[in-house]
């Protein structure tokens, strides 16, 4: 079991950053892989970013990429969600998420994904 909590989100600015951040317990010794997921009101689930166990392999969501920057810190446990330039439309729910894999392993497949935080809500005002 791999527990999830993030934290970070809060009410900012258009243009403005964020670092969300997820810090993870419980079986911590296997590699597995961390993604962050969205949801804005109304809307389903959606990728956003994904860095292997190695931190070597990262996918980004198109509508972020350049923007936001995800890396992992193995001695803290926690991966991160760097998020600049922000858009009224990346008001959302942020979930963290982890999956068993080799240390290279990334995937965008949220139903691959066994492992999931409560969520830290990020607000973007215009």
């Amino acid at each position: 079991q791999v527990q999830l909590v993030e934290d970070g989100g809060k009410l900012v600015q258009a243009g403005g950053s964020l670092r969300l951040s997820c810090a993870a317990s419980g079986r911590t010794f296997s590699s597995y892989a961390m993604g962050w997921f969205r949801q804005a009101p109304g809307k389903e689930r959606e990728f956003v970013a994904t860095i292997s166990w190695s931190g070597r392999n990262t996918i980004y969501a198109r509508s972020v990429k350049d923007r936001f920057t995800i890396s992992r810190d193995h001695a803290q446990n926690t991966v991160y969600l760097q998020m600049n330039g922000l858009k009224p439309e990346d008001t959302a729910i942020y979930f963290c998420a982890a999956v068993d894999g080799d240390n290279e392993f990334v995937t965008r497949q949220q139903a691959q994904y066994g492992y999931w935080g409560q969520g830290t809500q990020v607000t973007v005002s215009s």
